[in-house]
């Protein structure tokens, strides 16, 4: 399995490095690929190869962002033709959603406010669960998309394509309580910035909402 990851919180510790372990550990042992179009400075994980340029893959994960969908910048039209072209099983996580909606004929809109916290998804199986909702940008026209889940906030929280293998989630499925505390002890964020997330729940994993 070579997994491409789109992976643009490289310039973090915690979300980054830790962010894509976690995403990384629901693959069967693939070899990672590590593409970070918006930077050239980013943080050493250790694992992973990095890229210049998107590679052969059997799957393709796209990550959240500090940069916005609702300000476009040229890096993006790269990522946006990747999503286009690849034929192989896409992934996309809150940014990553964004970008696939948008590539795919959507629409993204910026929020007066962000929304942070933690929320029910409830899926069209009926099925409710728990996420990380850390975001501003928001899904508001799916495009080719079908969504699959919405949550109160957010009416487009998890979309899946009718014929191709991508799947999309707006919130944080890799955003465990060990990537908080990460994120805390290596200052990509504050204890009061992390106090606004219930962990007491039960949250949703990347298996779950996306690869199962």
């Amino acid at each position: 399995m070579r997994l491409l990851v789109v992976d643009l919180l490289a310039e973090r510790k915690a979300f980054g490095k830790e962010g894509v372990r976690e995403i990384v550990s629901h693959f069967d042992n693939p070899e990672v690929f590590l593409w970070s179009p918006h930077t050239d400075e980013r943080t050493d994980y250790g694992f992973g190869t990095v890229v210049q340029n998107p590679v052969d893959c059997d799957f393709v994960a796209i990550t959240g962002s500090r940069r916005n969908v609702s300000s476009w910048e040229p890096w993006m039209d790269k990522v946006a033709e990747l999503i286009r072209t690849i034929e192989v099983p896409i992934i996309g996580i809150c940014f990553g959603h964004q970008i696939i909606a948008a590539a795919l004929g959507g629409r993204v809109e910026r929020a007066t406010e962000g929304s942070h916290f933690v929320s029910e998804v409830h899926y069209d199986d009926g099925s409710v669960v728990n996420a990380v909702f850390t975001h501003q940008d928001h899904v508001v026209d799916s495009g080719e998309l079908q969504v699959v889940g919405t949550a109160s906030h957010c009416k487009i929280a998890a979309c899946q394509h009718p014929t191709r293998p991508i799947r999309t989630v707006q919130y944080h499925p890799e955003a465990t309580s060990r990537i908080l505390s990460e994120a805390i002890r290596l200052g990509d964020m504050t204890e009061e910035e992390a106090g606004v997330f219930d962990m007491s729940k039960r949250i949703i994993n990347v298996k779950q909402s996306l690869l199962d």
